[in-house]
């Protein structure tokens, strides 16, 4: 009778096995980090499988593992319900402000037309094209397309408001004192 030999895992396999897992790994981190770096906005556990096919139980892991890594120093990987998202750190907000106002991005008179519709909102497109003017129509336009405002049908005319892409992208807070009501 011959003699079965099962085989042996050595050191030296168990080694490059062991390597092999840890640059996966590695490997599904850095999709996660990319992901969450180049979105700017807040990305679901879905949106993240899909992006990077990890699974989803390595993917929580990760994720959890960002959020400890990025604790501290500029990078944060911020949490809000279910959904993640790369920003910087709080005391620099105001540097991304700066940089997001400005002239590169919005002309001085695209940003004084966001800034009423973000004072008086909700606000009629008609109202805002009587204080600033025809050339509102494109700005509005602009903004709608950036998912900076949304717009809701009224008439003849667009009921204006701030989307939350706004308060993300200015990294401010909503405020709690806008009215109900459409103002005119």
């Amino acid at each position: 009778m011959e003699e079965v030999v099962s085989p042996v895992i050595t050191e030296s396999t168990a080694s490059q096995i062991e390597n092999e897992f840890v640059r996966k790994e590695v490997e599904a981190t850095e999709k996660v980090e990319a992901a969450l770096f180049i979105s700017g906005r807040f990305l679901t556990l879905q949106d993240l499988v899909m992006l990077t096919d990890i699974n989803p139980v390595l993917l929580k892991s990760i994720l959890h593992n960002l959020e400890k890594k990025y604790s501290v120093g500029t990078l944060r990987v911020i949490r809000r319900d279910n959904s993640y998202k790369m920003d910087i750190a709080e005391k620099y907000h105001y540097l991304i402000n700066k940089l997001a106002t400005g002239s590169a991005e919005f002309t001085k008179s695209e940003q004084e037309t966001l800034a009423i519709i973000a004072y008086k909102q909700p606000i009629k497109q008609s109202v805002v094209i009587k204080i600033r003017g025809n050339k509102s129509y494109d700005h509005v336009r602009k903004f709608r397309s950036l998912g900076l405002i949304s717009a809701k049908r009224d008439g003849h005319t667009l009921i204006l408001s701030l989307s939350e892409e706004f308060y993300e992208y200015f990294n401010v807070a909503p405020s709690n004192n806008n009215s109900e009501s459409v103002k005119q």
